[in-house]
């Protein structure tokens, strides 16, 4: 099944590693330190238009990728549940 992240971009399930809060979680120094050097390593998409709000990361073939989204984890979350059945 796939999930859509926002603009072009669709993922499977299997690739998702997890979806977070982007306020919740970058309060931590430590998770704003790793999306830094994610994004140095080029490992940060930008698939959003407007304010982002979450951040989806994803594994395929062994690669890491974090997509940064305007869509909230709650609409993430419950679009891919529905999308499950």
């Amino acid at each position: 099944m796939y999930l859509h992240l926002g603009l072009d971009k669709i993922v499977t399930h299997d690739e998702i590693v997890g979806i977070f809060d982007l306020d919740a979680t970058t309060v931590e120094k430590n998770t704003r330190l790793s999306l830094a050097a994610a994004e140095k390593a080029g490992m940060v998409e930008n698939v959003c238009n407007d304010l982002p709000t979450s951040f989806v990361v994803c594994e395929r073939d062994g690669k890491s990728k974090i997509y940064i989204t305007q869509l909230s984890c709650a609409t993430l979350t419950k679009r891919a549940q529905e999308s499950k059945f």
